[in-house]
């Protein structure tokens, strides 16, 4: 890191793991929210929607040893409430409080109040949810994290523990968009000449709409195109869920904290995300699908858990040795 200005590795820890915390949960409660509004329009096809969900979060086999059948009261319970699940939204602002808590000298008090009132909020509801109310909580749980994360950038100096919280989230918000695309188009074109029915375009704005990017799209290119989405979700350099602008905007953090300029590299995790995103500069979306849009993601996915471990190993090592606060599995 930056010379004397150096984080301590626990505190560098708790950083990049409330970034990435946050952001799946908010992830998670907008994948819900979405598919209760597409249950509206697609009835009948309940069982194979939420199953979705669980592919989504990679979580399918520990899902299957306790609830067993996907249907919405389960998936919902699993994924928001379900402490024993490491990536259901009530272990995830668990976690970042845990964490925040930690390193409440170096955040902000508005973050910590914040966070606070999220983790509170969401234990209230465990036993209050049901029907309508649904729709509600999940836009609540949603905009919680997003002032969270304004309250981040407001009042936060924009230094290395600043750098690390936003790495975290990138990290965590490109991962989710590959799993979400993978499972999702797998889903609904098994053919590439399956195209065109008002049913698919109703399934193709509800995965934009999963990364929140329904309305962007449409504003850049009009009509329902999956060869168009998969290029928007995956290539494009200005909209932020995009993966290759949350790669690009990872690697600036990263440099932004090792102090090297960017294109070059003393660190491995450097190294690594460097490669990643000239891979996604120099990528067309053609060549994405004639060889295969799962084998590309699968092995995106591959890549960033790499960068991941390379960043745990190089920066918060020091920390292994004693129970770390946070670390779920991706």
């Amino acid at each position: 890191m930056n010379g004397s200005n150096a984080l301590l590795s626990r505190v560098a820890d708790s950083l990049y793991w409330i970034g990435r915390y946050i952001e799946r949960a908010e992830n998670v409660a907008r994948f819900i929210g979405v598919n209760l509004h597409l249950m509206l329009d697609l009835p009948g096809e309940d069982a194979e929607q939420w199953a979705a969900l669980v592919h989504a979060s990679g979580d399918r086999v520990v899902f299957r040893e306790h609830y067993g059948e996907a249907t919405q009261s389960n998936v919902v319970r699993f994924l928001t409430f379900d402490l024993d699940n490491p990536n259901s939204i009530a272990r995830c602002v668990q976690g970042a409080r845990e964490n925040a808590r930690s390193v409440r000298d170096t955040i902000s008090s508005e973050m910590w109040e914040q966070i606070n009132t999220m983790y509170w909020f969401i234990d209230s509801s465990r036993n209050s949810l049901g029907g309508e109310p649904l729709f509600e909580f999940f836009h609540r749980v949603r905009m919680a994290c997003h002032l969270f994360q304004g309250v981040a950038d407001v009042t936060m100096s924009h230094n290395e523990a600043w750098n690390f919280l936003r790495l975290g989230r990138k990290l965590e918000r490109a991962d989710k968009t590959t799993r979400i695309l993978d499972v999702k188009y797998f889903l609904l074109l098994p053919s590439l000449s399956e195209v065109g029915t008002p049913l698919e375009d109703i399934q193709w704005a509800a995965v934009l709409k999963s990364v929140s990017g329904f309305e962007m799209y449409r504003k850049r290119f009009g009509r329902m195109g999956p060869n168009r989405i998969v290029e928007f979700l995956l290539m494009d350099r200005d909209f932020p869920r995009a993966v290759h602008y949350c790669i690009h905007c990872a690697d600036e953090c990263l440099h932004a904290i090792t102090g090297n300029p960017q294109g070059s590299f003393l660190w491995a995790s450097e190294q690594k995300l460097g490669m990643l995103s000239s891979e996604l500069d120099y990528t067309r979306v053609e060549s994405i699908l004639g060889a295969g849009l799962h084998e590309f993601l699968d092995g995106l996915q591959d890549k960033m858990n790499k960068i991941d471990t390379a960043i745990l190993q190089e920066f918060f090592a020091a920390r292994q040795d004693s129970a770390a606060v946070g670390s779920a599995g991706l």
